[in-house]
Protein backbone atom coordinates (compact mmCIF):
# COMPACT_ATOMS: atom_id res chain seq x y z
CA UNK A 1 0.00 0.00 0.00
CA UNK A 2 3.05 2.57 0.82
CA UNK A 3 4.63 1.39 -2.63
CA UNK A 4 1.17 2.66 -4.11
CA UNK A 5 1.04 6.00 -2.30
CA UNK A 6 4.66 6.81 -3.57
CA UNK A 7 4.03 5.72 -6.86
CA UNK A 8 0.99 7.88 -7.02
CA UNK A 9 3.00 10.52 -5.23
CA UNK A 10 5.32 11.09 -8.18
CA UNK A 11 2.37 10.14 -10.50
CA UNK A 12 0.76 13.73 -9.25
CA UNK A 13 4.29 15.11 -9.40
CA UNK A 14 5.13 14.44 -12.31
CA UNK A 15 1.26 15.44 -13.81
CA UNK A 16 1.46 19.11 -12.25
CA UNK A 17 5.48 20.10 -13.44
CA UNK A 18 3.88 18.93 -17.28
CA UNK A 19 1.63 21.37 -16.30
CA UNK A 20 4.05 24.16 -16.09
CA UNK A 21 6.09 23.34 -18.66
CA UNK A 22 3.20 22.30 -21.27
CA UNK A 23 5.24 18.98 -22.16
CA UNK A 24 2.99 16.61 -23.60
CA UNK A 25 0.35 18.95 -24.66
CA UNK A 26 1.02 18.46 -28.70
CA UNK A 27 2.20 21.05 -31.38
CA UNK A 28 0.51 24.52 -30.32
CA UNK A 29 3.03 24.79 -26.91
CA UNK A 30 5.62 23.06 -28.58
CA UNK A 31 5.94 25.77 -31.28
CA UNK A 32 8.90 28.09 -31.14
CA UNK A 33 7.32 31.30 -31.78
CA UNK A 34 3.61 32.09 -31.97
CA UNK A 35 2.33 35.11 -34.16
CA UNK A 36 -0.56 36.51 -34.23
CA UNK A 37 -2.01 37.43 -37.66
CA UNK A 38 -4.35 40.21 -38.24
CA UNK A 39 -6.18 40.37 -41.96
CA UNK A 40 -8.42 43.88 -42.37
CA UNK A 41 -11.21 42.29 -45.02
CA UNK A 42 -11.05 38.50 -46.90
CA UNK A 43 -10.49 39.20 -50.76
CA UNK A 44 -7.57 37.97 -52.89
CA UNK A 45 -4.92 40.42 -52.81
CA UNK A 46 -5.10 40.60 -48.94
CA UNK A 47 -5.63 36.43 -48.98
CA UNK A 48 -2.79 35.81 -51.21
CA UNK A 49 -0.60 38.18 -48.69
CA UNK A 50 -1.40 36.03 -45.36
CA UNK A 51 -0.59 32.82 -47.31
CA UNK A 52 2.56 34.07 -48.58
CA UNK A 53 3.88 35.35 -45.12
CA UNK A 54 2.96 32.08 -43.63
CA UNK A 55 4.94 29.65 -46.31
CA UNK A 56 7.60 31.66 -45.76
CA UNK A 57 8.08 30.93 -42.24
CA UNK A 58 7.04 27.12 -42.35
CA UNK A 59 10.14 27.41 -44.73
CA UNK A 60 12.41 29.13 -42.56
CA UNK A 61 11.36 27.39 -39.39
CA UNK A 62 9.74 23.83 -40.50
CA UNK A 63 6.04 23.27 -40.02
CA UNK A 64 4.98 23.11 -36.60
CA UNK A 65 7.66 25.33 -34.97
CA UNK A 66 5.31 28.13 -35.90
CA UNK A 67 1.91 28.74 -34.40
CA UNK A 68 -0.12 31.21 -36.27
CA UNK A 69 -3.20 32.94 -34.29
CA UNK A 70 -4.56 33.94 -37.90
CA UNK A 71 -7.49 35.82 -37.36
CA UNK A 72 -10.05 38.09 -39.71
CA UNK A 73 -11.38 41.42 -39.10
CA UNK A 74 -14.04 41.43 -41.97
CA UNK A 75 -13.46 45.25 -42.53
CA UNK A 76 -14.08 46.49 -39.56
CA UNK A 77 -11.69 48.84 -37.66
CA UNK A 78 -13.33 47.88 -33.77
CA UNK A 79 -12.31 44.05 -35.01
CA UNK A 80 -8.76 44.75 -35.86
CA UNK A 81 -8.44 47.08 -32.43
CA UNK A 82 -10.11 43.74 -30.07
CA UNK A 83 -7.89 40.99 -32.51
CA UNK A 84 -4.56 43.06 -31.99
CA UNK A 85 -5.42 43.69 -28.03
CA UNK A 86 -5.95 40.10 -27.53
CA UNK A 87 -2.84 39.38 -29.17
CA UNK A 88 -0.65 41.46 -26.65
CA UNK A 89 -2.57 39.38 -23.92
CA UNK A 90 -1.49 36.34 -25.33
CA UNK A 91 1.94 37.35 -25.41
CA UNK A 92 2.19 36.23 -28.85
CA UNK A 93 5.74 36.63 -30.40
CA UNK A 94 5.48 39.29 -33.43
CA UNK A 95 2.23 40.44 -34.68
CA UNK A 96 1.36 40.87 -38.52
CA UNK A 97 -0.82 43.89 -39.35
CA UNK A 98 -2.65 42.62 -43.07
CA UNK A 99 -3.96 46.04 -44.67
CA UNK A 100 -3.47 50.07 -43.04
CA UNK A 101 -6.20 49.34 -41.08
CA UNK A 102 -4.85 45.94 -39.12
CA UNK A 103 -1.47 47.94 -38.22
CA UNK A 104 -2.85 50.71 -37.29
CA UNK A 105 -4.86 48.34 -34.36
CA UNK A 106 -1.60 46.53 -33.77
CA UNK A 107 0.26 49.86 -32.95
CA UNK A 108 -1.79 51.26 -30.83
CA UNK A 109 -1.90 47.65 -29.01
CA UNK A 110 1.53 47.34 -28.02
CA UNK A 111 4.67 48.98 -28.12
CA UNK A 112 7.25 46.69 -27.29
CA UNK A 113 5.89 43.25 -29.31
CA UNK A 114 7.59 43.69 -33.09
CA UNK A 115 4.72 44.25 -35.80
CA UNK A 116 4.96 43.82 -39.28
CA UNK A 117 2.72 45.11 -42.15
CA UNK A 118 1.95 44.63 -45.31
CA UNK A 119 -0.32 45.40 -48.21
CA UNK A 120 0.31 48.82 -46.49
CA UNK A 121 1.10 52.35 -49.29
CA UNK A 122 2.65 54.60 -47.48
CA UNK A 123 3.67 54.16 -43.73
CA UNK A 124 4.43 57.54 -43.54
CA UNK A 125 0.69 58.33 -44.20
CA UNK A 126 -0.54 54.92 -42.46
CA UNK A 127 1.08 55.95 -38.93
CA UNK A 128 1.23 59.35 -39.15
CA UNK A 129 4.65 59.88 -39.70
CA UNK A 130 5.74 63.14 -40.56
CA UNK A 131 9.33 63.46 -42.40
CA UNK A 132 9.48 59.46 -43.65
CA UNK A 133 12.50 58.52 -44.06
CA UNK A 134 11.99 54.30 -45.01
CA UNK A 135 12.58 53.46 -40.95
CA UNK A 136 10.21 53.99 -37.97
CA UNK A 137 12.47 53.48 -35.14
CA UNK A 138 9.77 52.04 -32.93
CA UNK A 139 8.79 48.38 -33.01
CA UNK A 140 7.69 48.85 -36.43
CA UNK A 141 8.33 47.52 -39.92
CA UNK A 142 7.30 45.94 -42.89
CA UNK A 143 6.93 45.62 -46.62
CA UNK A 144 4.66 48.11 -48.99
CA UNK A 145 2.44 47.44 -51.93
CA UNK A 146 2.68 50.96 -54.00
CA UNK A 147 2.87 50.33 -57.48
CA UNK A 148 4.66 53.43 -59.54
CA UNK A 149 1.31 55.73 -59.89
CA UNK A 150 2.81 57.29 -63.07
CA UNK A 151 3.23 54.21 -64.77
CA UNK A 152 -0.36 53.12 -63.96
CA UNK A 153 -1.41 57.10 -65.45
CA UNK A 154 0.74 55.60 -68.40
CA UNK A 155 -1.37 52.69 -69.16
CA UNK A 156 -4.32 54.76 -69.15
CA UNK A 157 -3.10 57.08 -71.35
CA UNK A 158 -1.82 54.11 -73.64
CA UNK A 159 -5.18 51.61 -73.73
CA UNK A 160 -7.88 54.79 -73.66
CA UNK A 161 -6.33 57.03 -75.52
CA UNK A 162 -9.06 59.11 -76.20
CA UNK A 163 -9.71 59.72 -72.43
CA UNK A 164 -11.21 63.13 -71.66
CA UNK A 165 -11.76 62.51 -68.03
CA UNK A 166 -11.32 60.04 -65.22
CA UNK A 167 -13.00 59.34 -62.44
CA UNK A 168 -10.82 58.17 -59.36
CA UNK A 169 -12.68 56.36 -56.77
CA UNK A 170 -11.79 54.74 -53.38
CA UNK A 171 -12.54 54.92 -49.84
CA UNK A 172 -12.19 57.94 -47.71
CA UNK A 173 -11.56 55.95 -44.38
CA UNK A 174 -8.98 54.23 -45.78
CA UNK A 175 -5.49 57.23 -45.64
CA UNK A 176 -3.34 54.91 -48.04
CA UNK A 177 -5.88 54.97 -51.12
CA UNK A 178 -6.31 58.92 -50.39
CA UNK A 179 -2.30 59.25 -50.80
CA UNK A 180 -2.69 57.10 -53.73
CA UNK A 181 -5.26 58.97 -55.45
CA UNK A 182 -3.17 62.41 -54.82
CA UNK A 183 -0.22 60.85 -56.76
CA UNK A 184 -2.58 59.73 -59.51
CA UNK A 185 -4.45 63.69 -59.34
CA UNK A 186 -0.31 64.69 -59.97
CA UNK A 187 0.12 62.72 -62.93
CA UNK A 188 -3.32 63.71 -64.87
CA UNK A 189 -2.01 67.44 -64.73
CA UNK A 190 0.93 66.66 -66.18
CA UNK A 191 -1.03 65.42 -69.08
CA UNK A 192 -3.89 68.14 -68.91
CA UNK A 193 -6.49 65.22 -68.72
CA UNK A 194 -9.53 66.32 -66.52
CA UNK A 195 -10.52 64.18 -63.60
CA UNK A 196 -12.98 64.25 -60.57
CA UNK A 197 -12.46 62.39 -57.41
CA UNK A 198 -15.57 60.19 -56.11
CA UNK A 199 -14.95 58.81 -52.48
CA UNK A 200 -17.36 56.17 -50.35
CA UNK A 201 -17.81 56.35 -46.68
CA UNK A 202 -17.92 52.61 -46.66
CA UNK A 203 -19.21 49.84 -49.21
CA UNK A 204 -23.04 50.95 -48.80
CA UNK A 205 -22.10 53.94 -50.79
CA UNK A 206 -19.65 52.25 -53.46
CA UNK A 207 -22.51 51.40 -55.97
CA UNK A 208 -24.08 55.19 -56.09
CA UNK A 209 -20.60 56.64 -56.78
CA UNK A 210 -19.50 54.37 -58.77
CA UNK A 211 -23.18 54.94 -60.88
CA UNK A 212 -22.17 58.95 -61.06
CA UNK A 213 -18.86 58.36 -62.28
CA UNK A 214 -19.88 56.23 -64.80
CA UNK A 215 -22.75 59.24 -65.93
CA UNK A 216 -19.68 62.28 -65.64
CA UNK A 217 -16.34 60.59 -66.68
CA UNK A 218 -15.31 58.44 -69.69
CA UNK A 219 -12.24 56.18 -67.42
CA UNK A 220 -12.10 55.41 -64.04
CA UNK A 221 -8.66 54.32 -61.73
CA UNK A 222 -9.34 52.29 -58.33
CA UNK A 223 -6.17 52.48 -56.45
CA UNK A 224 -5.43 49.84 -54.19
CA UNK A 225 -8.29 49.91 -51.41
CA UNK A 226 -9.93 46.97 -49.50
CA UNK A 227 -13.46 48.54 -49.69
CA UNK A 228 -13.17 48.69 -53.37
CA UNK A 229 -11.40 45.41 -53.86
CA UNK A 230 -14.57 43.78 -51.57
CA UNK A 231 -16.64 45.44 -53.86
CA UNK A 232 -15.45 45.10 -57.10
CA UNK A 233 -18.04 42.82 -58.51
CA UNK A 234 -20.17 45.79 -57.55
CA UNK A 235 -18.09 47.82 -59.90
CA UNK A 236 -17.73 45.51 -62.49
CA UNK A 237 -21.62 45.34 -62.86
CA UNK A 238 -22.17 49.02 -63.37
CA UNK A 239 -19.12 50.01 -65.20
CA UNK A 240 -18.96 47.19 -67.59
CA UNK A 241 -22.32 47.70 -69.14
CA UNK A 242 -22.27 51.11 -69.01
CA UNK A 243 -18.98 50.86 -70.96
CA UNK A 244 -16.52 52.23 -69.34
CA UNK A 245 -12.49 50.49 -68.78
CA UNK A 246 -11.20 50.83 -65.38
CA UNK A 247 -7.74 50.24 -64.66
CA UNK A 248 -6.92 49.19 -61.14
CA UNK A 249 -4.22 49.27 -58.39
CA UNK A 250 -3.83 45.68 -58.21
CA UNK A 251 -4.56 42.75 -59.71
CA UNK A 252 -7.85 42.27 -57.18
CA UNK A 253 -9.60 44.72 -58.08
CA UNK A 254 -8.87 44.42 -61.78
CA UNK A 255 -11.96 41.92 -61.70
CA UNK A 256 -13.36 44.85 -62.39
CA UNK A 257 -11.65 46.55 -65.13
CA UNK A 258 -8.90 46.40 -67.95
CA UNK A 259 -5.67 46.11 -66.53
CA UNK A 260 -3.06 47.03 -63.75
CA UNK A 261 0.27 47.26 -63.06
CA UNK A 262 0.35 45.60 -60.15
CA UNK A 263 3.01 43.39 -57.37
CA UNK A 264 2.39 39.73 -56.63
CA UNK A 265 1.09 39.87 -53.29
CA UNK A 266 1.77 36.26 -52.56
CA UNK A 267 5.75 37.16 -53.07
CA UNK A 268 4.81 40.54 -51.15
CA UNK A 269 3.64 38.22 -48.57
CA UNK A 270 6.51 36.23 -48.65
CA UNK A 271 9.16 39.23 -48.41
CA UNK A 272 7.16 39.83 -45.20
CA UNK A 273 7.78 36.64 -43.77
CA UNK A 274 11.39 36.62 -44.56
CA UNK A 275 11.66 40.01 -42.26
CA UNK A 276 9.83 37.90 -39.53
CA UNK A 277 12.25 35.65 -39.23
CA UNK A 278 15.26 37.89 -39.51
CA UNK A 279 13.44 39.19 -36.13
CA UNK A 280 12.12 35.87 -34.62
CA UNK A 281 15.30 33.90 -35.17
CA UNK A 282 18.28 37.08 -35.65
CA UNK A 283 16.51 39.55 -33.12
CA UNK A 284 16.95 42.24 -35.82
CA UNK A 285 15.03 45.41 -34.21
CA UNK A 286 12.06 46.36 -36.57
CA UNK A 287 12.69 50.25 -36.47
CA UNK A 288 16.29 49.33 -37.43
CA UNK A 289 14.67 47.70 -40.54
CA UNK A 290 14.13 49.92 -44.02
CA UNK A 291 10.31 49.16 -45.34
CA UNK A 292 10.86 47.15 -48.04
CA UNK A 293 9.10 47.36 -51.75
CA UNK A 294 7.97 44.53 -54.22
CA UNK A 295 11.26 44.42 -57.06
CA UNK A 296 8.90 43.34 -59.76
CA UNK A 297 5.68 44.89 -61.21
CA UNK A 298 3.80 43.27 -63.66
CA UNK A 299 1.27 45.19 -66.54
CA UNK A 300 -1.78 42.17 -66.49
CA UNK A 301 -5.21 42.69 -68.81
CA UNK A 302 -8.23 41.13 -67.59
CA UNK A 303 -9.43 39.43 -71.13
CA UNK A 304 -12.68 39.41 -70.71
CA UNK A 305 -13.21 42.77 -69.76
CA UNK A 306 -11.18 43.98 -72.93
CA UNK A 307 -13.26 41.99 -75.17
CA UNK A 308 -16.42 43.26 -74.02
CA UNK A 309 -15.24 46.64 -74.24
CA UNK A 310 -13.36 46.23 -77.30
CA UNK A 311 -9.86 47.27 -75.95
CA UNK A 312 -6.72 45.72 -77.67
CA UNK A 313 -4.13 45.32 -75.54
CA UNK A 314 -0.76 45.60 -77.06
CA UNK A 315 2.29 43.45 -76.76
CA UNK A 316 4.01 43.72 -72.82
CA UNK A 317 0.91 42.70 -70.83
CA UNK A 318 0.57 39.35 -69.64
CA UNK A 319 -3.21 38.05 -69.26
CA UNK A 320 -4.72 37.95 -66.11
CA UNK A 321 -6.24 34.70 -64.41
CA UNK A 322 -9.86 35.13 -63.00
CA UNK A 323 -12.00 33.07 -61.06
CA UNK A 324 -14.11 32.25 -63.78
CA UNK A 325 -11.34 30.36 -65.97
Amino acid sequence: MRILKKMVSVLTAAAFVCNLTGCGSGNDSSAEYTIGICQLAEHEALDATTEGFKAALNDKFGKGNIKFDEQNAQGEAANCSTICNNFVTNHVDLILGNATGALQAATQATTEIPILGTSITDYGTALNIKDWTGKTGTNVSGTSDLAPIDQQEDMILELIPDVKKVGILYCSSEPNSAYQADLMVEELKKDHIDYKEYTAADSNEIQSITTTACDECDALYVPTDNTMASSAETIKNIAIPAGIPMIAGEQGICSAGIATLSIDYYDLGYQTGEMAYEILKNKKDPGDMEVELSDKYTKMYNEENCKALNIKIPDGYEKLETKSE
